[in-house]
């Protein structure tokens, strides 16, 4: 959420962000409402301070002067409740809409409506080039029997999948060697709810716009994540840290959950696209600088840039265009690693700068040297999403048989797994 004075200052900016972002928001109701608002809240004040006045001189008046401080009095009464009955509905709505308002991207962000207008700065590693005909994830699953769709699909319906014998493992140790990692580097692990309150969805920025995407448990009014950027973040929700303690270095480990409401009919083959996954997060919160912000970025990107090295996984570095940066992010990296059925690189990691727009919502703040309450910055980015990161793992390290080799990085968690064979070997 940006602050309403920054708002005021800088309208054009914010227009021309919210334009570029794609985010439809009516900027110049929200400072209609925010001036009506301000001007409620004066007169309320005057009203509220007459009233006052009046009550302490009602006693001490005389029988003449009595009867029209009484009649004043509730007069005052009455017009309070009416300033405060518009005022209450000008703040709802003042609110909804500033939480809609996105956030503006810094200089180097590349202005386009899709991936196709991302910005590629690095290249590293090289695609395999195959001596026979390759085979997609989805077959060397079947054919090696641990992607199972069909009975996961009878089991909980599209978009679902199970991973059997080897191939549970080996998702299992790319989130060991993601954590591992992450520990090594002195990230703080945490394991936390899948079910969250309202609060923090909005907290971190997914509601309002992402509601249609997000499972709703609707007896408990709970919502499941599709992050545990939500959990790690809203930890700190409503809190004071100490300047001292910051930057808070987080990796969260979970099931994610998504609706993708608006995938319908889109990579429907393989699990590219699914309704649950599993994934490590990483999350920082830091002062509300923007060098050290920039720093920490590079550091989670570096991070993820890692665990790909690690795998021997081709990818590439890019710099997502405003279409594709969201709501709350001033700056966006994807890592997007090449999956040979696709014939292109596909995103799997995605490292977002927001700097203050997650803590001003969630109320996390700190004091600066100055003694100056500040909010906080806070930034976030993937680690390993699985079982996204598994296709380009399956299909880089298949072989002629249909085998799989499994990367070395990976062999210490497969219990002496080292070629996953298909079933009939």
């Amino acid at each position: 959420m940006l602050d309403i004075k920054f708002i005021r200052d800088h309208a054009e900016e914010v227009k021309e962000a919210a334009k570029n972002k794609r985010f439809d928001v009516d900027i110049d109701r929200l400072l209609e409402l925010d001036e009506r608002r301000r001007d409620l809240m004066s007169t309320s004040e005057q009203i509220r301070a007459r009233r006052n006045e009046v009550a302490q001189l009602i006693p001490k008046a005389s029988k003449e002067d009595r009867p029209a401080l009484i009649d004043e009095g509730k007069q005052l009464k009455e017009d309070l409740a009416r300033y405060e009955e518009e005022l209450a509905g000008v703040q709802a709505e003042y609110e909804g809409l500033l939480l809609m308002v996105p956030n503006v991207t810094l200089p180097e962000v590349p202005i386009g409506e899709s991936d196709d207008d991302n910005e590629v700065i690095r290249h590293v590693g090289e695609p395999r080039t195959f001596e026979f005909e390759p085979r997609d994830h989805q077959e060397l699953g079947e054919l090696l029997g641990i992607i199972d769709k069909d009975r996961a699909i009878k089991v909980a319906g599209a978009r679902s999948y199970a991973l059997r014998g080897a191939g549970a493992l080996l998702e299992m140790a790319v989130m060991r060697l993601a954590m591992d990692i992450m520990v090594e580097r002195g990230y703080e692990p945490i394991i936390g709810p899948l079910m969250v309150n309202e609060s923090a969805m909005v907290g971190t920025g997914f509601f309002p716009y992402g509601k249609e995407d997000t499972y709703h448990l609707e007896k408990d009014d709970k919502f499941l994540v599709g992050t545990s950027e939500v959990i790690l973040v809203s930890l700190n929700a409503d809190e004071i840290l100490e300047r001292d303690t910051l930057p808070r270095r987080y990796c969260g480990h979970s099931p994610c959950f998504r609706r993708e409401a608006g995938s319908a009919g889109r990579d429907t083959r393989g699990v590219y696209r699914v309704h649950q996954f599993t994934k490590v997060e990483q999350v920082i919160i830091c002062e509300a600088d923007a060098e050290k912000s920039r720093a920490l970025h590079d550091e989670l990107l570096g991070n993820s840039e890692a665990l790909m090295q690690r795998l021997g996984l081709p990818y590439r570095v890019a710099v997502a265009c405003t279409g594709e940066i969201g709501l709350g992010q001033v700056l966006k990296h994807e890592i997007e690693t090449w999956m040979p059925s696709r014939g292109t690189y596909s995103e799997t990691h995605s490292c977002s700068s927001l700097y203050d727009y997650q803590a001003r919502r969630s109320g996390i703040r700190y004091r600066d040297e100055q003694g100056q309450m500040r909010y906080c910055y806070t930034l976030n980015n993937t680690l390993a999403a699985s079982p996204r990161i598994l296709i380009p793992i399956l299909e880089h390290y298949q072989n002629e048989d249909g085998s799989v080799t499994v990367p070395d990085a990976l062999r210490p968690y497969m219990h002496g797994i080292e070629v996953i064979k298909p079933k009939a070997q």
